[in-house]
């Protein structure tokens, strides 16, 4: 009896389950809820990325208004350099930088411009220093001789330019008599570019430089000589040249060719 019994439980089906089985169904959660709950959150991510899109570009619109259209990025100061012979306040003037207007709506090359026009200034270079200094820098023109004339003395730079007029007679400067003074003028330009040349030494000594034609530059050194010296090249060995025969007794020295050089 005892065996039957046995039997016959195993012959009926089991209906316990295990642990882990049950465990695990009811953690489960239904299919169609899992679906929704992700699909929400997509939604959330969705809405946080179209604000933070939105905010990102209403920032960079805010900036470029406070920056292209207030004064809070605007011109407050403006520092003048190289500026020597000529006044810290004609430049300022004539630059015109309004005061307040926005940095990066100035034209810098409007600027320049106007300061270019001063007859001293040979170049400009304007420039932004944030957050609100404007910076002019400028070179100056240096004269390389003088022309006398009944309203002054006209000073020439290394251009052949005559950009400035003084009372005074320069000192340690040649006087150039030409016929026409202009950078556009080829007996200027050959005249301007000997003296552009000329060992430091002798230039110190020249005292007049005449010219009729672009080879036919000569000098009047301050001892009352005469070098004539022709166009600006071969300087270094007309230089050498001349010291030699300057060293000897005459009146003109010809050094056009160094080749064949006279006293006479």
């Amino acid at each position: 009896m005892a065996t039957r019994a046995r039997s016959d439980e195993r012959s009926r089906p089991s209906t316990r389950r295990s642990s882990s089985a049950v465990r695990s169904r009811r953690g489960r959660r239904p299919l169609t809820a899992r679906r929704r709950t992700g699909t929400g959150v997509s939604r959330r991510r969705a809405l946080r990325r179209r604000w933070v899109a939105t905010l990102s570009v209403l920032t960079v619109l805010g900036l470029g208004y406070v920056v292209m259209f207030t004064s809070l990025l605007g011109v407050r100061s403006v520092e003048v350099h190289g500026a020597h012979s000529v006044p810290g306040d004609q430049i300022l003037a004539a630059a015109a930088v309004p005061d307040l207007k926005p940095m990066l709506l100035l034209d810098t090359d409007e600027i320049a411009a106007r300061v270019t026009a001063i007859p001293g200034v040979a170049t400009v270079d304007v420039s932004r220093s944030w957050p609100s200094t404007v910076d002019i820098t400028v070179t100056e023109r240096s004269p390389i001789g003088f022309v006398a004339g009944r309203d002054g003395f006209h000073l020439v730079d290394s251009g052949g330019l005559d950009y400035k007029t003084v009372q005074n007679k320069p000192e340690r400067l040649p006087e150039l008599q030409v016929a026409v003074v202009s950078p556009e003028d080829a007996v200027t330009r050959s005249v301007v570019a000997v003296l552009a040349t000329v060992p430091e030494p002798l230039k110190g000594q020249i005292a007049v430089v005449r010219a009729g034609t672009p080879g036919g530059v000569e000098f009047t050194l301050t001892t009352g000589k005469t070098v004539r010296w022709g166009d600006a090249s071969n300087a270094e060995r007309k230089a050498r040249v001349l010291g030699v025969l300057l060293t000897r007794e005459g009146r003109i020295y010809d050094v056009a060719s160094p080749e064949l050089p006279t006293v006479s």
